[in-house]
């Protein structure tokens, strides 16, 4: 069964390696076959992944694109041991990102990792939250 995307007048669409920009019309695509299909919000590049759970993402967006995990396993796993150690409390979301790794489910592992990042923009707002005498510039501190 072919996959169905539809795309806003410009919006950009990656399929394999290529990148597929539309025109000035709301565009519907049916796309078969196995190839990694990413929409422009869903891409992360290097000066996006501004936060540790976005560099994870990065990863696993890189793995998943490659269709192999061997050249990013080693970054990954150093972004994940210093995440975990730096917030342990996300344990079961990098767990289930490492188990769809492992049984080959990318892009699944991909829809994790962008759970990692609403979980620590969570736990980032709750901070901010929690501090609100501090001056805008103060707060990350």
């Amino acid at each position: 069964m072919a996959l169905k995307v539809e795309l806003k007048p410009g919006e950009k669409l990656l399929v394999g390696n290529c990148i597929i920009t539309n025109s000035d019309q709301r565009t519907r695509l049916f796309i078969d076959g196995k190839s990694p299909i990413l929409r422009e919000k869903d891409i992360l590049t290097t000066k996006t992944a501004d936060t540790p759970a976005k560099r994870i993402y990065l990863s696993v967006q890189l793995m998943y694109i490659e269709g192999d995990i061997s050249n990013g396993r080693e970054t990954y796993f150093s972004l994940i041991n210093d995440f975990l150690a730096a917030v342990p409390s996300a344990a079961e979301i990098v767990n289930e990102i490492n188990n769809e790794i492992l049984t080959g489910a990318l892009y699944k592992a991909l829809k994790a990792a962008h759970r990692l990042i609403e979980y620590e923009q969570d736990l980032l707002n709750h901070v901010s939250a929690r501090r609100p005498g501090l001056p805008a510039d103060d707060q990350g501190s």
